[in-house]
Protein backbone atom coordinates (compact mmCIF):
# COMPACT_ATOMS: atom_id res chain seq x y z
CA UNK A 1 0.00 0.00 0.00
CA UNK A 2 1.48 3.27 -1.06
CA UNK A 3 -0.14 6.39 0.38
CA UNK A 4 1.25 9.90 0.19
CA UNK A 5 0.24 12.97 2.17
CA UNK A 6 1.49 16.34 0.98
CA UNK A 7 2.98 18.75 3.50
CA UNK A 8 -0.15 20.92 3.15
CA UNK A 9 -2.38 17.89 3.91
CA UNK A 10 -0.28 16.97 6.95
CA UNK A 11 -0.49 20.51 8.26
CA UNK A 12 -4.28 20.59 7.84
CA UNK A 13 -4.76 17.14 9.40
CA UNK A 14 -2.74 18.21 12.45
CA UNK A 15 -4.75 21.45 12.70
CA UNK A 16 -8.06 19.57 12.55
CA UNK A 17 -6.89 16.95 15.03
CA UNK A 18 -5.95 19.63 17.54
CA UNK A 19 -9.32 21.33 17.00
CA UNK A 20 -11.30 18.13 17.69
CA UNK A 21 -9.49 17.56 21.02
CA UNK A 22 -8.80 13.86 20.40
CA UNK A 23 -5.02 13.58 20.87
CA UNK A 24 -4.97 9.77 20.56
CA UNK A 25 -7.18 9.58 17.48
CA UNK A 26 -5.93 8.27 14.16
CA UNK A 27 -6.79 9.80 10.82
CA UNK A 28 -9.21 7.42 9.11
CA UNK A 29 -9.35 7.44 5.33
CA UNK A 30 -12.01 5.45 3.52
CA UNK A 31 -14.48 5.16 0.68
CA UNK A 32 -18.22 4.72 0.59
CA UNK A 33 -20.81 4.24 -2.15
CA UNK A 34 -22.17 7.68 -3.05
CA UNK A 35 -21.60 10.69 -5.22
CA UNK A 36 -22.25 11.20 -8.89
CA UNK A 37 -19.51 8.77 -10.00
CA UNK A 38 -20.37 5.93 -7.63
CA UNK A 39 -17.91 6.26 -4.73
CA UNK A 40 -16.73 9.07 -2.49
CA UNK A 41 -13.91 9.51 0.00
CA UNK A 42 -14.43 9.69 3.75
CA UNK A 43 -12.14 11.41 6.23
CA UNK A 44 -12.54 11.35 10.00
CA UNK A 45 -10.69 10.98 13.28
CA UNK A 46 -11.22 7.69 15.06
CA UNK A 47 -10.08 6.64 18.51
CA UNK A 48 -10.35 2.93 17.71
CA UNK A 49 -8.42 0.81 15.23
CA UNK A 50 -10.04 -2.55 14.53
CA UNK A 51 -8.70 -5.91 13.40
CA UNK A 52 -9.98 -5.21 9.89
CA UNK A 53 -7.97 -1.98 9.64
CA UNK A 54 -4.50 -1.43 8.26
CA UNK A 55 -2.50 1.24 10.09
CA UNK A 56 0.16 3.33 8.33
CA UNK A 57 2.54 6.02 9.47
CA UNK A 58 2.69 8.81 6.90
CA UNK A 59 5.25 11.38 8.04
CA UNK A 60 4.10 11.11 11.66
CA UNK A 61 0.37 10.90 10.87
CA UNK A 62 -1.23 7.60 11.87
CA UNK A 63 -3.63 6.66 9.06
CA UNK A 64 -6.19 3.86 9.45
CA UNK A 65 -7.74 2.29 6.35
CA UNK A 66 -10.24 -0.57 6.28
CA UNK A 67 -8.60 -3.54 4.58
CA UNK A 68 -11.59 -3.74 2.22
CA UNK A 69 -10.62 -0.29 0.82
CA UNK A 70 -6.89 -0.91 0.35
CA UNK A 71 -6.99 -1.76 -3.36
CA UNK A 72 -9.13 1.28 -4.16
CA UNK A 73 -6.88 3.65 -2.16
CA UNK A 74 -3.48 2.16 -3.05
CA UNK A 75 -1.26 4.87 -4.53
CA UNK A 76 -3.50 7.72 -3.36
CA UNK A 77 -1.89 11.12 -3.02
CA UNK A 78 -3.82 13.37 -0.61
CA UNK A 79 -3.22 17.09 -0.88
CA UNK A 80 -4.81 20.17 0.67
CA UNK A 81 -5.20 23.55 -0.97
CA UNK A 82 -7.13 26.74 -0.56
CA UNK A 83 -8.68 28.87 -3.26
CA UNK A 84 -11.33 31.56 -3.50
CA UNK A 85 -14.04 29.01 -2.68
CA UNK A 86 -12.28 27.92 0.53
CA UNK A 87 -9.98 25.08 1.45
CA UNK A 88 -10.32 21.40 0.85
CA UNK A 89 -8.57 18.10 0.47
CA UNK A 90 -7.68 17.06 -3.06
CA UNK A 91 -7.55 13.38 -3.97
CA UNK A 92 -5.21 12.15 -6.70
CA UNK A 93 -6.08 8.47 -7.08
CA UNK A 94 -4.34 6.43 -9.80
CA UNK A 95 -7.05 3.74 -9.46
CA UNK A 96 -9.90 6.09 -10.41
CA UNK A 97 -11.07 5.44 -13.94
CA UNK A 98 -13.60 8.25 -13.81
CA UNK A 99 -14.20 11.19 -11.51
CA UNK A 100 -16.69 14.01 -11.37
CA UNK A 101 -15.98 17.73 -11.43
CA UNK A 102 -15.97 18.07 -7.65
CA UNK A 103 -13.00 15.69 -7.41
CA UNK A 104 -14.49 13.86 -4.42
CA UNK A 105 -16.56 11.29 -6.32
CA UNK A 106 -14.97 8.61 -8.47
CA UNK A 107 -15.34 5.14 -9.89
CA UNK A 108 -12.95 2.24 -10.48
CA UNK A 109 -13.15 -0.58 -12.99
Amino acid sequence: MMLQLSQAAIKEILRLKQKCHKPDAVFRLGVQPSGCSGMSYTLEFDEEVGLNDALYDCNGIQVAIARSSLTVLSGLNLDYSEDLMGGGFRFHNPNATQSCGCGNSFSVS
